[in-house]
């Protein structure tokens, strides 16, 4: 009797654990619909910027970015933030050549796409 207890508390266990696992396939939708409206709100926002803007302010508008580098040349201090702007990897990843780089010396924008990153002194 004891043994069929036991049985009988084990089996309970098991499938109380089984039915634990969950398959949200909603939830990979709703991933992919993340990154596309973040792509798309970066373009947008990308599109309204000016030359001259402030660093922090365009941060303020676009978040953080994907990527970021900063160097120092000729006493000027250069940022390039990277912002993911289209899709080109389905692997889950964002990598460079799916962002537009905003090209900032001494926390002014001075440009963007790659032709501004080309065109740093």
């Amino acid at each position: 009797m004891k043994n069929c207890s036991h049985l009988l508390v084990i089996s309970f266990l098991m499938l109380s654990l089984t039915s634990c696992i969950i398959v949200d396939k909603d939830n990979w939708h709703d991933k992919d619909e993340q990154w596309q409206h973040k792509q798309e709100k970066n373009k947008n926002q990308i599109n309204q910027l000016e030359i001259n803007d402030d660093r922090n302010s365009v941060i303020l508008q676009l978040g953080a970015p994907e990527f970021s580098e900063a160097f120092s040349k000729n006493k000027n201090s250069y940022r390039i933030l990277y912002y993911r702007t289209q899709h080109k990897h389905s692997d889950g990843e964002t990598s460079k050549d799916e962002t537009t780089p905003l090209v900032f010396k001494n926390d002014k924008l001075i440009g963007w796409g790659q032709q501004a990153v080309n065109a740093i002194p």
